[in-house]
């Protein structure tokens, strides 16, 4: 029962999402847009409240509820990033924003982008862990803990794995090829606060 609720979930959060932006910018709804994207919380709230019940009843301890406490990890440390990013495209396709800029490719830049995500990791591991904790001091000396703890080492691991891609980017930096437009991002003068925009002189102007 938990792995298909965890199926469900996923694929309500997708649903959720696509029905949301839908709202916010093809109905012209903003208000039931966003209304629709704070239901999504309470997917993981519905997991976490079945997969206490179903330790309650006796069951016994095992990857399920492992894997229930990292979904929920993974949808707090990363699940904000994909609904921005979704969120940034579809103003720009059906609401006529500016298109999203992309992550930084190359040098420092791209380091600090990779690390800002492995945070997000970070952030999932340590609300899986803390999740297992409470489930294992619920079930207590009555039942089979391993399986919990054991889910822990992998959250951490995980996390430690991703935090060694990011570094990697910080220690041997991509270097932008040479004569790339890309190595140095061009200044549209529109977007330019007019402070910052040089206005030509009277006699610059009737030259």
């Amino acid at each position: 029962m938990i792995v298909t609720l965890i199926v469900v979930c996923e694929v309500g959060f997708w649903v959720l999402l696509a029905a949301g932006l839908a709202a916010r910018y093809l109905l012209k709804m903003p208000r039931t847009g966003i209304a629709l994207l704070l239901c999504e919380p309470l997917l993981e709230v519905l997991l976490l409240v079945v997969t206490a019940i179903d330790l309650k009843n006796g069951a016994d301890p095992s990857w399920k509820h492992g894997l229930a406490a990292l979904y929920i990890g993974y949808t707090v440390g990363h699940g904000h990033r994909t609904v921005k990013w979704l969120d940034g495209h579809a103003a720009h396709r059906f609401g006529g924003a500016p298109r999203p800029p992309k992550p930084p490719q190359y040098g420092m830049a791209r380091a600090r982008h990779e690390g800002r995500v492995w945070l997000g990791s970070v952030t999932a591991a340590a609300v899986a862990s803390g999740l297992l904790l409470l489930a294992a001091l619920y079930v207590g000396d009555d039942g089979n803990t391993d399986s919990l703890y054991g889910w822990i080492f992998v959250a951490w691991r995980t996390a430690g794995i991703h935090g060694l891609i990011a570094l990697s980017y910080a220690i041997w930096p991509r270097k932008a090829p040479e004569g790339a437009a890309s190595a140095v991002p061009a200044r549209d003068p529109e977007h330019v606060p007019d402070l910052l925009v040089r206005r030509p002189s009277k006699d610059e102007e009737q030259v």
